[in-house]
């Protein structure tokens, strides 16, 4: 019976590849989502309109859904590295408990804070003005910025690890 899969060093190293690109696309896309894009939004005056609720939720719902397949990714390359004989990392039960939190991060962002958010910030009754942001909507604001400091601190471990077994 021949083996049909590749060896197992290859196969670790394409993994290896796949999950810091991974890590490394994710938290570079969050940085620049959280400290350029908002901001120049806010910035030039974009949130105050109508139809920002509407482009935020569109936004903001692809983008999670890219968040949840680098988490899913991330936590896959994990457990594939974690199955080989000689331990990738150090660190495998705190690395695989870090991926299992991005995991859930995104997972609360796509289907709890965006949703929730949305429907906050959308005006149903037209001929009423909003000038105010709800008290709710400023404590999600506060709760989303708390999830995204705690996915870089993790998520930045977690590559340092990565990168360092890679070298």
């Amino acid at each position: 019976m021949a083996i049909i899969s590749p060896n197992l060093e290859s196969n670790q190293q394409r993994w290896q590849t796949i999950v810091c690109l991974t890590l490394g696309f994710w938290l570079s896309s969050c940085i620049i989502l959280d400290l350029v894009i908002m901001p120049s939004m806010y910035v030039s005056g974009m949130m105050n309109t109508p139809d920002f609720t509407l482009a935020g939720s569109v936004m903001f719902s692809v983008f999670n859904r890219v968040e949840l397949f680098c988490a899913s990714l991330g936590l896959t390359g994990l457990l594939v590295l974690s199955a080989t004989p000689n331990h990738f990392i150090k660190n495998g039960k705190t690395a695989m408990i870090f991926s299992i939190v991005l995991l859930a991060i995104a997972l609360i962002d796509t289907y709890g804070l965006t949703p929730q958010m949305t429907a906050l910030g959308i005006n149903l009754n037209l001929f009423e003005s909003v000038n105010e942001v709800p008290v709710a909507m400023n404590q999600m604001h506060g709760g989303y910025w708390l999830l995204e400091i705690i996915k870089l601190v993790v998520g930045a471990n977690l590559f340092g690890w990565y990168y360092r077994q890679e070298n």
